[in-house]
């Protein structure tokens, strides 16, 4: 997988878009990067912890699978950012972060549209 190009295309896809994030399913950061000129809002241990909650919640969401269908995405609405986490293939997930007035659901859109391998 070429996180690097993955992470470019989703940066391009959308200008509100903060962070891209690709990790495996146990958190491991493949690639991880800020738009130029965004500042982070939150520390580096911060940043982790917040991966690492994200992570742990889609595992307790796949355990749920087998009888609800598997995860497209989730989001989540702060007041000065959006989050959104979702599958990226099979064994790895992407972590967005956005700015609080992006159209969460054309960036969702054309993140699925993206071709992965």
């Amino acid at each position: 997988m070429d996180y690097k190009r993955i992470h470019e295309s989703i940066m391009k896809s959308d200008p509100k878009i903060r962070l891209v994030t690709i990790c495996d399913q146990n958190g491991k950061i493949m690639h991880s990067d800020h738009r130029e000129g965004v500042r982070n809002l939150l520390t580096p241990d911060e940043s982790k912890k917040s991966l690492d909650l994200a992570v742990n919640a889609w595992k307790t969401r796949s355990e749920l699978a087998p009888k609800i269908g598997k995860g497209k995405y989730v989001l989540a609405e702060y007041e000065k950012i959006k989050r959104i986490t979702m599958p990226l293939g099979d064994s790895h997930l992407l972590y967005v972060t956005t700015e609080r007035d992006a159209d969460h659901s054309v960036i969702i859109n054309s993140i699925t549209k993206l071709d992965v391998h």
